[in-house]
């Protein structure tokens, strides 16, 4: 079993910056890949980024690219979402997810681990 918990989640102006984290617990953390989903109201939870077990390789929904960056810290069992130039459209509950394997997976059905989730709301 892997646990995850977002945090760093908010109410954000657009054109403004927010980091979220997500702390995980589980013997298989290392060789996880983790992704960042998110859900707006009334839309599916769409694909963010990704980033593979050893952080060499990366992915990126074409919505957030140049603005958004994952990263993972297997030391400290976490890993990030950096968000640049948050627009309104940016606003959903945002989670993260592990998956049993080490590559990068764009699909939530690849995913076997997910976080609670956290509020980003960015207004006008």
């Amino acid at each position: 079993q892997v646990q995850l918990v977002e945090s760093g989640g908010g109410l954000v102006q657009a054109g403004g910056s927010l980091r979220l984290s997500c702390a995980a617990s589980g013997r298989s953390f290392s060789s996880c890949a983790l992704g960042w989903f998110r859900q707006a109201p009334g839309k599916e939870r769409e694909f963010v980024a990704a980033i593979s077990w050893s952080g060499g390789r990366t992915g990126y929904a074409d919505s957030v690219k140049g603005r958004f960056a994952i990263s993972r810290d297997n030391a400290m069992n976490t890993v990030y979402l950096q968000m640049n130039s948050l627009k309104p459209e940016d606003t959903a509950v945002y989670y993260c997810a592990a998956r049993l394997g080490g590559l990068v997976k764009t699909s939530e059905a690849d995913y076997d681990y997910w976080g609670q989730g956290t509020q980003v709301t960015v207004s006008l």
